[in-house]
C-alpha cells in the first residue's frame, strides 16, 4: 500500500492513495477559521468504526442476517501531554435489524475487534485499550 499527502499553501493536506481516491485533512490553528475537514486523529478515530463496521457488516451477511442500519459512537480519550495519543476508546454500535440476535450481533463484533479488524489492532498494540457494546433494535 502506497500513499501521498501534500499541502499546497494552505490547509487541507490533500492525501492520494494508488486509486487516486483523495482524503482531506485539517486542523483548527485560529479559531476564528473553523477546520472544513476532520484532523488527522479524527480519522483516526473514525477508521477504528469504518473498519470494525465493514468487519461486521461482512459477518452478519454471512450469518445471513439483514443490517438495516448500523451506526458506532465513539468515546475516547487523549492524554493530556504530547504527542496527545489515545488512551482509551469505547465504541458502541447500534444495529437495526428484523432478524440479528444480540447474541449473534456480539460475536460479529467480538470476532471484529478481537480478530479482524486491523485499526483495533493497531491501538490495543500502542497500549490504548479499545472497549465496545451494542445495541440492537429490530425493524
Amino acid at each position: 500500500m502506497q500513499a501521498t499527502v501534500s499541502f499546497d499553501r494552505n490547509l487541507p493536506l490533500v492525501g492520494l492513495n494508488e486509486k487516486g481516491q483523495r482524503t482531506f485533512f485539517d486542523a483548527t490553528f485560529d479559531p476564528s477559521n473553523p477546520a472544513m475537514y476532520a484532523s488527522p486523529m479524527e480519522i483516526v478515530l473514525q477508521s477504528l468504526a469504518a473498519c470494525s463496521m465493514m468487519d461486521i457488516i461482512s459477518i452478519l451477511g454471512k450469518m445471513r442476517r439483514a443490517v438495516l442500519t448500523l451506526d458506532a459512537r465513539l468515546d475516547s480519550q487523549r492524554a493530556e501531554v504530547h504527542p496527545h495519543v489515545f488512551t482509551s476508546v469505547h465504541v458502541t454500535y447500534s444495529l437495526s435489524s428484523p432478524d440479528c440476535s444480540k447474541a449473534e450481533f456480539d460475536k460479529a463484533v467480538g470476532l471484529s475487534m478481537d480478530k479482524y479488524c486491523s485499526v483495533a489492532a493497531m491501538l490495543k498494540a500502542s497500549g490504548c485499550p479499545v472497549t465496545w457494546e451494542t445495541e440492537i433494535s429490530a425493524e
